[in-house]
């Protein structure tokens, strides 16, 4: 896995990018869209960097 990057707080640990056992991204940067034309809320965006994690059995 690669290092921790304390920039960026995440909690989505279905990413492939989360920390593991920190909430935390390891990416160096993340690009963050709009789900709609206009965005009021925090709830209006998207983390467009997101892959969800493979499944491992």
């Amino acid at each position: 896995m690669s290092e921790v990057n304390s920039s960026i707080e995440c909690i989505v640990s279905e990413c492939r990018y989360h920390a593991g056992n920190k909430d935390y991204c390891t990416l160096e940067k993340i690009r963050v869209g709009k789900t709609d034309s206009f965005s009021s809320t925090s709830a209006d965006t998207d983390c467009e960097s997101f892959i969800v994690k493979d499944k491992t059995f």
